[in-house]
């Protein structure tokens, strides 16, 4: 089984991450699925008139609640799909991650992360309004949004009837595996590997870890997307103050390297560094660690904003603009700031084992543990919360895709497989399963990309006269105040 699971993996892999540059480049390779999404988010950008800069105030104000309006429909608030969005975006990428960008591709990495996160930001935007477009409210209660809605609806309108349902299908049967593996194994025995590190008991008793973490998801999905969106309301924040308080210290500490920090990543973004693949290589990693952290194109969290009360959908396409600030622009920033100032990226330091065995999360630690004596203690508190953030909002990604599938009356069976995962992974090695799984997360994305650019002159649309509206004074008269 495990010899089968390889082979389909290495097969996905080989499309997925096929070179571009057909080897033109020593030592950089341009994957085909990178360099399609950030197609899309230059595409996209230039649709929508860059958007993610020029509405950025408005967007704020959305998220505070100014333009709430008597006629909104939808079972959370905008700041509650936010975070319920970024709870599972923001989590081990942004320590790991980010670290092995950097030692990579070399500090320029940098420049071009924050460069595709503003363009993941415009197809965050496009992702979220089609989500809340075509959203269904079901006999249930819940609401049905996300991919799997645009994309059988939406090319539905178009004529592509057939087409839709079969992108829609794959894209929910691939988020099904991408909830289990990547959501759910990956970050449980991450979060046990560096628990048990700081307590030795759950090293002899790693099922006692399965079961406290198993036990604390079940009484948060228990309630919904409602509860979920309350949980990471209040967890979201916490997770982001604490990381990036660290971050201000350590920054704080070394404020004197800042101005040559920021040097050092610019010039790096164009030069030809032999060492770390020149400005290509720097641009192949700075997008590939943007694309992998806020998922931006991916597709998932459009599930996450589709039960908004909102009465517009471009007003939560608005609010998703943040998802790739929040993740990429500022957190991973941080991070990758806090490299670079330290020094612990380069390859002929005192941490180039950790460098060539790719152990991401390790030279975070040692970059903020120069400064944080007791920073392993903040990474695993960080680890832990971003990891369990993760995993309650995967498992809503899941669920929902399930009861596409399947429907609504059998949705307690993905619960039952998805705590029985948590379960099992602390126990049982699940390392091809994850692989198996975060490929399927990873194809999610050409269904979706397909869907979007056939419905972008729609998103257009909707966009002028949501701003024809906002220009007029329209929206301010509407807005509860």
């Amino acid at each position: 089984m495990s010899e089968f699971f390889s082979n389909i993996n290495s097969f996905l892999e080989t499309i997925l991450f096929f070179d571009i540059l057909f080897g033109a480049v020593e030592g950089v390779k341009l994957p085909f699925l990178v360099s399609l999404i950030v197609i899309a988010g230059v595409y996209f950008t230039l649709l929508t008139k860059f958007i993610n800069l020029r509405m950025f105030r408005h967007s704020f104000n959305i998220i505070r609640g100014r333009y709430t309006t008597a006629e909104d429909v939808g079972l959370i608030p905008p700041f509650g799909a936010l975070t319920t969005a970024l709870s599972a975006t923001v989590g081990l990428g942004n320590i790991a991650g980010v670290a092995i960008a950097v030692s990579i591709g070399g500090p320029g990495a940098t420049f071009w992360m924050i460069i595709a996160g503003f363009l993941g930001m415009s197809l965050k935007f496009t992702e979220v309004t089609l989500s809340l477009q075509y959203r269904e409210f079901l006999k249930d209660g819940t609401v049905m949004g996300g991919a799997m809605e645009y994309l059988s609806k939406g090319l539905a309108q178009k004529g592509y009837v057939k087409l839709g349902k079969i992108l829609a299908l794959i894209f929910a049967v691939f988020m099904i595996g991408g909830a289990i593996g990547g959501g759910n194994a990956f970050q449980v025995s991450q979060a046990l590997s560096a628990v048990s590190k700081e307590i030795t008991f759950f090293q002899h008793y790693p099922i006692v870890f399965g079961f406290i973490i198993s036990m604390l998801v079940s009484s948060i999905i228990i309630g919904g997307v409602v509860r979920i969106a309350k949980i990471t309301e209040f967890l979201v924040p916490i997770m982001a103050l604490i990381y990036i308080s660290a971050s201000i210290w350590i920054l704080c500490y070394h404020f004197d390297k800042i101005d040559d920090a920021f040097i050092i990543i610019f010039n790096e973004a164009f030069s030809n560094n032999a060492i770390y693949g020149g400005a290509m290589g720097a641009i192949v990693q700075g997008f590939q660690r943007a694309v992998f952290s806020n998922e931006a194109g991916i597709g998932s969290s459009p599930v996450a904003h589709s039960p908004v009360k909102t009465k517009y959908p471009v007003r939560q396409g608005l609010v998703a603009l943040y998802e790739p600030f929040i993740d990429t622009v500022v957190i991973c920033t941080f991070t990758a700031l806090v490299i670079v100032i330290t020094g612990v990226y380069a390859h002929d330091g005192a941490y180039t084992a950790l460098i060539e065995t790719k152990q991401g999360a390790a030279l975070t630690a040692v970059a903020y543990g120069t400064v944080l004596e007791w920073f392993p203690i903040v990474l695993l508190i960080s680890i832990f919360l971003f990891a369990f953030s993760t995993m309650i909002s995967w498992f809503y990604y899941g669920e929902r895709a399930w009861v596409y599938i399947f429907g609504s009356k059998y949705s307690f069976i993905f619960k039952i497989i998805f705590l029985s995962i948590t379960m099992v992974s602390t126990v049982v090695s699940t390392d091809i399963l994850v692989d198996f799984s975060f490929m399927l997360f990873l194809i999610m994305a050409i269904p979706n990309l397909f869907g979007l650019f056939i419905l972008s002159k729609d998103v257009k649309k909707q966009l002028d006269e949501y701003l024809a509206k906002l220009k007029s004074g329209e929206l301010d008269k509407e807005a509860i105040r």
